[in-house]
C-alpha cells in the first residue's frame, strides 16, 4: 500500500503566513522611517563631532566634523561660524572669507599661503581655522 499524504492537523498553521507578512511590513515600514530620518535635508549640514583642546596657555584648538548633504554645485563648508554647503568656486579657488564664515561683526582676512583664513573679534580676539 502506498502511504497516503499527511494533513497538517495544526490550528495556527494558516495563521504563520499573514503573521509574516505583517511582521515584514512593520520591518520595511521600520526600516524606512529609520532612513528617512537620518537623511539631511539638500543643502543643509549637521555637527558629528566636536574636540577642544585648551592644553595651550591663551590657545583653544578645536576640530569639528560636520556631514553635509550638498546641492550640485555646493561644497562643504562654513557660514557664520557654522557648517554650511557653499559654492564649490570658492573652495577651489581658496578665496575662503567669500562664503563668509566670520559672526556678524568680525572681520575676515586670508591666511598668506591660503591655508585658512582669520576672524578678528571687534576686541582684537583672533580666530584661526585652517583647512
Amino acid at each position: 500500500m502506498a502511504p497516503s499524504p499527511r494533513r497538517s492537523s495544526r490550528k495556527d498553521a494558516s495563521a504563520l503566513p499573514s503573521m509574516s507578512s505583517t511582521f515584514w511590513a512593520i520591518m520595511i515600514l521600520a526600516s524606512l522611517l529609520i532612513a528617512y530620518c537620518s537623511q539631511l535635508a539638500a543643502g543643509t549640514c549637521e555637527i558629528v563631532t566636536l574636540d577642544r583642546d585648551s592644553s595651550q596657555p591663551r590657545r583653544t584648538i578645536a576640530r569639528q566634523t560636520a556631514r553635509c548633504a550638498c546641492k550640485k554645485g555646493q561644497i562643504a563648508g562654513t557660514t557664520r561660524a557654522r557648517p554650511a554647503c557653499v559654492d564649490a568656486r570658492i573652495i577651489k579657488t581658496k578665496q575662503w572669507c567669500e562664503m563668509l564664515p566670520c559672526l556678524e561683526g568680525e572681520g575676515c582676512d586670508l591666511l598668506i599661503n591660503k591655508s585658512g583664513w582669520t576672524c578678528t573679534q571687534p576686541g582684537g580676539r583672533i580666530k584661526t581655522t585652517t583647512e
